[in-house]
């Protein structure tokens, strides 16, 4: 990170903003096991997005399969996956994503896993942050070379088929814990059952919920702690936010997503959006997020929206859930949230006010505040010292931690 050019491809890396072509069509081509086709949700993807249909038997986090990916100047070896995981009603879906293995021997018990949650790229097939895999090289050599193995889910739905289930924490959980229990199963990964998860903006809320279900979800692995930059919360502050803000287009692509989660019966479209913004979807399944809002830039969202989805019950309630800040019992692990304080797309009060939440509750947490960062920003200043955070957790280092960053204001509970 000591070039303009080594920074800007970070950022890219981390937030996941990368515009990619899409299609929505589907395309089906026979293979050489008998009945089995390939479903790809595109038929521009590579081959090696093609989903087996029907999927093989197995368990979540099971190995579909992997190839080698390029990615130069990597200190480790990195390759694409396919694992097994399953959506929100339990049935078996394939997950893309990516594994990266530092050079070295692996110390005893295994390579300490950090599970990658990004951000924001869209809701179509070909928005998986895997098709580019050399832009993940400058974010992941700083863990690689502190002796992590990462590991970086796509999302369901994201490389395969069907629309991703956008800022449905479940969903997101589900993926990002399933590719840590890939890594068991991966060849020669000496992969540990411990691990952190981290997360900025899409992703924060992603470890937010990772770390709500772990216990539960995945209790044969060992979460150590959880990191969370920018978590969308206050889920209903953050949608008035948006209605007059550059990303706007955010709105409906929560729309689409819940409704491709949830269904008719608890997301119906035609309840929150008018023809025209019915029509507007349509553009989800060809675009990517930042092409998005280019074609959200010049419309009028008062001729899209028929209704604000707060004040229908059913999106209401889809909100609330979906909302970190409702959490009714801590995450079990030590939490720590990130927040610039000049953030244009997450209003910097919502982590506030979730910090106080959690801390009500017995969450054992810190929020590092930089001031002037915008959401964005903020992920460069505070990556050593967060990096450095996580190697505390995994050293079993009481909290608070000492640590403080240059330029944050640091906040902790319990505060001694």
């Amino acid at each position: 990170m000591t070039t303009k050019r080594s920074l800007a491809v970070f950022l890219i890396a981390v937030l996941g903003f990368a515009a990619l072509g899409c299609s929505s069509d589907n395309q089906k081509s026979s293979s050489n096991q008998g009945k089995v086709t390939m479903v790809k949700g595109s038929p521009d993807l590579p081959d090696f997005y093609g989903v087996p249909d029907p999927l093989p038997t197995g368990k979540p986090g099971d190995v579909i399969r992997s190839e080698p990916a390029d990615a130069p100047g990597l200190n480790g070896s990195m390759s694409r996956v396919m694992y097994l995981s399953t959506n929100i009603n339990g049935e078996a879906i394939a997950v893309t994503g990516l594994i990266l293995i530092p050079n070295g021997t692996a110390p005893s018990g295994g390579w300490p896993i950090i599970t990658w949650a990004h951000g924001t790229t869209g809701i179509a097939d070909a928005c998986a942050p895997s098709l580019k895999p050399a832009e993940f090289v400058t974010m992941a050599n700083g863990l690689l070379d502190a002796g992590y193995l990462v590991v970086a889910t796509d999302y369901e739905g994201l490389g395969t088929p069907g629309r991703h289930p956008y800022i449905v924490g479940e969903s997101e959980a589900r993926g990002t814990i399933d590719i840590v229990r890939m890594a068991q199963n991966f060849p020669k990964a000496n992969a540990s059952k411990r691990y952190v998860v981290w997360g900025h903006s899409q992703g924060g809320h992603a470890a937010m919920f990772a770390g709500h279900i772990a216990k539960t979800y995945a209790p044969e692995l060992e979460l150590v702690a959880d990191v969370a930059g920018a978590p969308p919360s206050q889920l209903l502050l953050v949608n008035a936010a948006l209605q007059t803000s550059p990303y706007k287009h955010y709105i409906a692509m929560v729309a689409a997503a819940m409704n491709a989660a949830y269904g008719d019966q608890k997301a119906d479209l035609t309840q929150v959006l008018t023809p025209e913004g019915l029509d507007f979807l349509k553009n989800m399944d060809t675009m990517c997020s930042s092409d998005l809002g280019k074609a959200a830039a010049g419309l009028d969202f008062t001729k899209l929206q028929k209704a604000d989805p707060a004040t229908i019950p059913s999106w209401n309630q889809l909100l609330k859930e979906n909302d970190p800040g409702t959490f009714t019992a801590p995450i079990p692990v030590p939490l720590l949230i990130i927040h610039g304080g000049n953030d244009e797309q997450i209003p910097v009060v919502s982590s506030a006010v979730l910090f106080d939440q959690l801390c009500k509750i017995g969450q054992v947490e810190q929020r590092w505040l930089f001031a002037g960062q915008s959401h964005a920003g903020v992920i460069a200043p505070s990556y050593s010292s967060m990096v450095s955070w996580i190697g505390d957790r995994f050293a079993g280092k009481p909290m608070p931690d000492p640590i403080a960053p240059a330029g944050a204001v640091v906040q902790s509970c319990p505060s001694k």
